[in-house]
């Protein structure tokens, strides 16, 4: 049994009835949640797909981390492809009763994950030089995407216990979901579910030197500092996409 699948009854529906085809593993990550405006964010939403909010406000997450053991059911980890940095631009919606994640960009150190996120699944991956590397207590991450002026530099660290986050929660609504959605072009609408443990969540301290992500992607937001999370990480399994109808 995959360690993803020893804690499932906090899942908010039930596991799919087929057999996971991908494994992986996210890793040290920071949750920069920024408030945004709703109306804007609905128009750049494909048919079928609602935002949500959470306390009046929609919300953009940057989700700096590391992805690690990535490859297919039932391959080996492949040197060069199964561990490299990552970077997320994500909102949260929702279709068919399951809340999820769209993403708008996801900036990754690897060609054939970016490739084959964009051809197979319709993910709006680009190629970025990034690194990822401990400093002191904490975590330093750049990222410089390679075909357009969009970079990232900062540096997270962990403060407080850690905690899993409860129902009603900011953290719980932003963290607990357990499906994407995609689309490719002129294709329709599809949902890929992942399952992993509850995330182990702590509090973050964050220094951001540049962050050109938020405008690239084409938001602009009035806080002064996210509202940021630290977390070790989880197992992840996920499923074949299925089309929403």
């Amino acid at each position: 049994m995959h360690p993803a699948l020893q804690h499932t009854a906090h899942r908010p529906w039930p596991l799919p009835a087929r057999e996971w085809t991908w494994r992986q593993s996210w890793l040290d990550l920071a949750f920069l949640h920024y408030r945004v405006a709703a109306g804007p964010l609905r128009q750049r939403l494909p048919t079928g797909l609602t935002l949500q909010e959470f306390d009046g406000a929609a919300w953009v997450g940057l989700v700096p981390f590391r992805m690690a053991g990535v490859m297919r059911r039932p391959l080996p980890d492949v040197p060069g492809f199964s561990e490299f940095p990552e970077l997320n631009l994500r909102t949260y919606v929702e279709a068919g009763g399951k809340p999820g994640v769209w993403f708008f960009s996801l900036d990754a150190d690897s060609w054939p994950v970016v490739f084959g996120g964009r051809t197979v699944f319709g993910l709006p991956y680009f190629r970025a030089k990034m690194q990822q590397r401990a400093v002191n207590d904490g975590w330093s991450f750049t990222s410089q995407r390679h075909a357009a002026p969009a970079s990232f530099a900062g540096r997270y660290r962990a403060v407080g216990e850690e905690f899993l986050a409860q129902p009603g929660t900011f953290e719980h609504w932003a963290t607990e979901r357990y499906c994407l959605y995609a689309q490719k072009p002129r294709g329709p609408l599809r949902r890929l579910e992942v399952h992993h443990a509850p995330w182990p969540l702590q509090r973050a301290e964050v220094e951001i030197e540049e962050n050109e992500i938020l405008a690239a992607g084409g938001f602009a937001t009035k806080d002064a500092q996210p509202i940021c999370h630290f977390s070790r990480g989880v197992h992840v399994v996920s499923y074949a996409p299925e089309t929403v109808r």
